[in-house]
C-alpha cells in the first residue's frame, strides 16, 4: 500500500497533477426511451427514434469567444434547418416585445437593472452591452441573446449543461463532432426522440410531449431535471410516472477548453413502461375519417340543408366492458408539433383557432342532448309509475300548461303515440304529457345512475362532469325550479349538458339491461422486462393523480321490462319507416338500436347552434357495441347517422379494405 502510495503521489505524480489541469471529467446523463403507447393489437401509436441535441458545458472561455461561439453553432443549425432554445423576451426589425404582458415586461427591466420607461429597442441595446456583444447587426447580436439569455434563466456549469437544440438534423451533429475544437464547450447527445407514428390519428387520446416548465419542476426536483421531455395532456400526462424511463449516466472527459476526449457508460439506462390501449387501431382511423366527412357533408349542404359546423367527437364503446374501441375529436392537431420546439405560428393556428382542435371533445366538453336523453325519461316514468306501455296520447303539435305552450318538432303532432312510438318519433308531446307528472328528483337521480352528470372516470386528464337538469343546477344558476323547466329537462334540454363519452356509457347501460358499465381506455401497463404492472396498482395510482373517486353507484334494480321499452322504441327509429333514422339502416344487415337527436343551445332556436346526436347500439339482439356521435351545429341528428353506420360496417367486418 505504501509503495503504491510513493508511486502515484511521488512517481507518477507530475503527471496526474498535468492531467487534472488540462482535463475535466463529467457526468452526462442518458436519457431512457420512454414507454410506448399500443393500440389493442400491438400495433405502435406512440412510439421512439433516436435523435440528436446539443449540450453546451460552461468552459474557461471570455465573453467574446462564448458570444462568437454561440453565433457559429446558430449558423451551423440555421443551415440545416434545425431549431434552437429561445425564450429572449425581445424581436427586432421591428423592435418589440415578443409578449404584451405588462408584468412580464416589468419583471424583465426589473431584473436587469432597466428603466421601466425603456423602449423594446434601448432595452435590446441595455442586454447587448451587459452580454458584451460586439456584433453590429442586430439579428446576428440577437441570435447570441437568445442562448445568453438561457444561459442567464437557466443556468449551466462544467458539469451541469444546457441544452440548447435538440431533435437536430444528422447534417449538423456531424459537424459539430468532427469540428468539435471549433465548438468548445460543446457535446453532441444521442437521445430519444417521441414519435408519433399514426400522426393525426388518436392525438385527443395519446397527447402530446414537451419541455417540462419551471411550475412543473417544483414538485419533481428529485426526478426531473430542467431539460427533461414531460406528457402535457392525453395518456401521455395520465400515464407520465410509468411512460418515462430511468435514465442512464454516461462518464464525458473534455479539456478545460472544452473539447470531448473520451464518453464512456457508468449506468444503462431503463426505457419506460409501455402503455397498452383498448382501442382498436384500424376503428380508430375509420371513426376520425366518418366523423369528418360528415362535418364536411354539412357543411356543403350534401344532406340537405347546410349547417356552418367545424366540430364534432365520436365514441365507440364495448357495451359488457365499457372498454373504449375508439374515441374522435374534431377538428384534430398533429402531436409531432410539440417535439422538440414548437414553432410560434404553428402554436399560435392551435390556441387561435376557435374550434379548438387542442381539446378532446369526447370527454372536456358537454353539451346538451337533446332527444337522445329521451330514453332516460321513457324509464324514469315506468320506474316510479308516472306512465306504461299502454298509456296512449293524442300529439296535437303543441302542448299547453301552466299557461304557456311547448311545440312538438312535427307541425300538426304525430297523431297519437304511446311510449314506444315516442322514441321512434322522438316525440316531445308524449315526454311533455308525462314530464308534468314527473319529479325533477327522480329525473334526475335515473340519469345519474345512467352516468350522466357525473364523471366517467375514464383514464384521462380534465374530463368534464356534465351537468343533470335539477334543482341543484337551478340554484347554481341563480334561479328556482319551476314546474314549466321539466318540459325542456325531459327531452335533453334544460340544464342537461353531458359528454359524448357520458352518452356512450349510458347507451352502452341500456344495451347492457341496465348494469353498470365503466369506461376504460388503458388495458394494461407493461414494463421493459415485458412483466405487467398490477392493475389495481394502475388503477390506484391513475385514479389519485386524476382524482378520480368511487362515487358508488347505487343499484336502483331497473326492471327488464322497462329497458326493453326503451330498446323497442331505439329499434323502431331504425327499422320502421316512421323512425328518425329509417332512411339510414333500412338495408343494413344488421339490426341497430338508435336514437337521433337535435339539441337546441341556450340562445335559442333561431339564433343560437343546433347540435346533431345520434346514440345506438348493435346488434340489438346481443348488443357488442354503443356509438354515440356528436356534431357541433350539425342540425339534424339523423346526419349523423352516416356515421354511425360506417363504423358498425367496419366493426363488423363490412368494410373490404382497411383505412
Amino acid at each position: 500500500m505504501l509503495l503504491q502510495l510513493f508511486n502515484l503521489q511521488i512517481v507518477h505524480g507530475e503527471e496526474y497533477r498535468e492531467q487534472s489541469n488540462t482535463r475535466l471529467t463529467r457526468e452526462s446523463t442518458i436519457k431512457a426511451d420512454r414507454g410506448s403507447i399500443l393500440d389493442k393489437s400491438g400495433n405502435t401509436i406512440v412510439g421512439n427514434s433516436m435523435g440528436f441535441s446539443v449540450d453546451l458545458y460552461k468552459t474557461k472561455i471570455d465573453d467574446k469567444t462564448l458570444n462568437e461561439t454561440i453565433l457559429k453553432i446558430i449558423t451551423v443549425l440555421e443551415q440545416n434547418g434545425d431549431s434552437y432554445i429561445d425564450d429572449f423576451i425581445i424581436n427586432v426589425n421591428p423592435y418589440t416585445f415578443t409578449t404584451d404582458n405588462a408584468e412580464t415586461i416589468s419583471k424583465f427591466k426589473k431584473k436587469h437593472d432597466i428603466d421601466e420607461n425603456a423602449t423594446a429597442e434601448q432595452c435590446f441595446n441595455a442586454m447587448k452591452e451587459e452580454y458584451e456583444i460586439e456584433n453590429t447587426d442586430p439579428i446576428e447580436a440577437r441570435k447570441i441573446m437568445a442562448i445568453r439569455y438561457a444561459i442567464q434563466t437557466e443556468g449551466y456549469s462544467s458539469t451541469r449543461p444546457l441544452q440548447i437544440a435538440n431533435n437536430i438534423t444528422r447534417q449538423s451533429a456531424l459537424i459539430f463532432n468532427e469540428r468539435s475544437a471549433e465548438f468548445p464547450g460543446i457535446n453532441v447527445v444521442v437521445e430519444p426522440i417521441r414519435n408519433y407514428t399514426q400522426g393525426t390519428t388518436a392525438s385527443h387520446i395519446v397527447g402530446y410531449t414537451g419541455k417540462i416548465s419551471s411550475e412543473e419542476l417544483k414538485t419533481r426536483k428529485d426526478t426531473y431535471d430542467q431539460d427533461d421531455i414531460i406528457g402535457k395532456t392525453g395518456i401521455e400526462s395520465a400515464f407520465e410516472e410509468y411512460l418515462k424511463g430511468e435514465d442512464g449516466v454516461k462518464q464525458i472527459d473534455m479539456t478545460v477548453e472544452g473539447t470531448v476526449q473520451e464518453e464512456y457508460v457508468t449506468k444503462e439506462a431503463v426505457k419506460g413502461s409501455d402503455v397498452v390501449l383498448t382501442i382498436d387501431l384500424n376503428l380508430q382511423k375509420v371513426t376520425e375519417e366518418a366523423l369528418a366527412n360528415s362535418i364536411n357533408k354539412i357543411n356543403s349542404g350534401g344532406y340537405s340543408k347546410r349547417y356552418e359546423t367545424n366540430a364534432g367527437a365520436a365514441v365507440v364503446m364495448e357495451v359488457k366492458t365499457g372498454k373504449i374501441l375508439a374515441m374522435a375529436s374534431y377538428p384534430t392537431y398533429n402531436p409531432q408539433d410539440f417535439v422538440g420546439t414548437i414553432s410560434t405560428d404553428t402554436w399560435n393556428s392551435y390556441i387561435n383557432n376557435p374550434d379548438k382542435p387542442l381539446r378532446n371533445k369526447a370527454v372536456q366538453d358537454a353539451y346538451p342532448p337533446g332527444s337522445i336523453f329521451k330514453m332516460v325519461t321513457a324509464i324514469t316514468g315506468l320506474e316510479t309509475g308516472v306512465t306504461n306501455t299502454k298509456e296512449r296520447v293524442r300529439d296535437t303539435g303543441v302542448f299547453h300548461k301552466y299557461n304557456e305552450s311547448w311545440r312538438c318538432w312535427q307541425r300538426g303532432g304525430h297523431g297519437w303515440v304511446n311510449i314506444t312510438t315516442a322514441i321512434e318519433k322522438s316525440c316531445n308531446y308524449f315526454f311533455y304529457t308525462i314530464g308534468t307528472r314527473m319529479n325533477i328528483d327522480d329525473l334526475e337521480k335515473y340519469a345519474r345512475y345512467f352516468g350522466l352528470g357525473e364523471k366517467t372516470g375514464v383514464e384521462l386528464p380534465s374530463e368534464s362532469a356534465g351537468t343533470v337538469a335539477s334543482k341543484g343546477a337551478a340554484e347554481k344558476a341563480g334561479r328556482g325550479w319551476y314546474a314549466g323547466d321539466m318540459m325542456s329537462a325531459v327531452i335533453g334540454q334544460s340544464y342537461n349538458s353531458f359528454t359524448p363519452l357520458q352518452m356512450a356509457k349510458c347507451i352502452s347501460m341500456i344495451a347492457n339491461d341496465g348494469k353498470v358499465v365503466n369506461p376504460t381506455i388503458v388495458e394494461s401497463v407493461i414494463k421493459a422486462d415485458g412483466t405487467e404492472v398490477n392493475k389495481d396498482e394502475v388503477e390506484k395510482t391513475i385514479n389519485e393523480k386524476l382524482g378520480i373517486t368511487d362515487t358508488g353507484t347505487k343499484d336502483l334494480n331497473i326492471s327488464k321490462e322497462s329497458i326493453n321499452v326503451a330498446k323497442e322504441g331505439m329499434k323502431s327509429v331504425t327499422s320502421d319507416e316512421a323512425g328518425t333514422a329509417y332512411s339510414v339502416f333500412k338495408n343494413f344487415p344488421i339490426e341497430v338500436g338508435g336514437k337521433t337527436g337535435s339539441a337546441e343551445t341556450a340562445s335559442g332556436a333561431g339564433n343560437g347552434k343546433t347540435h346533431a346526436w345520434f346514440a345506438g347500439f348493435a346488434p340489438y339482439d346481443d348488443p357488442e357495441i354503443a356509438v354515440v356521435v356528436f356534431i357541433d351545429n350539425g342540425g339534424h341528428g339523423w346526419y349523423t347517422g352516416e356515421t354511425v353506420r360506417t363504423i358498425m360496417e367496419q366493426y363488423f367486418g363490412m368494410n373490404t379494405t382497411q383505412v
